[in-house]
């Protein structure tokens, strides 16, 4: 299993109730073949540019162990996701190399 980290972005109009939900899907895909050590909610911040229109955006970085399958997994349906507006995965274990 390796070591990843992703932050994304998520759009601030939305419900407190709704970030949750997206918070807990993006935990339950990780959860599916992984496992979640660390989930850091930062929160609401100005956009360094405006994406899709939006000037502000909620972020959350979580960090898991997962076999090298699950990020293509997990980018993909981040991808197709309209409440997700920007992410990153970062293999945590080539950073030491």
């Amino acid at each position: 299993m390796n070591r990843y980290e992703i932050m994304f972005i998520i759009a601030n109009a939305l419900e407190d109730e709704q970030k949750e939900a997206v918070i807990e899907t993006v935990k339950g895909i990780i959860s599916d073949g992984g496992e979640v050590t660390k989930v850091e909610v930062i929160g609401s911040k100005r956009l360094a540019y405006p994406i899709q229109k939006k000037n502000d955006g909620y972020y959350v970085l979580v960090e898991f162990n997962a076999p090298a399958e699950l990020p293509k997994e997990l980018d993909r349906r981040l991808k197709i996701s309209d409440n997700v507006i920007r992410h990153l995965i970062i293999n945590k274990d080539e950073d030491k190399e």
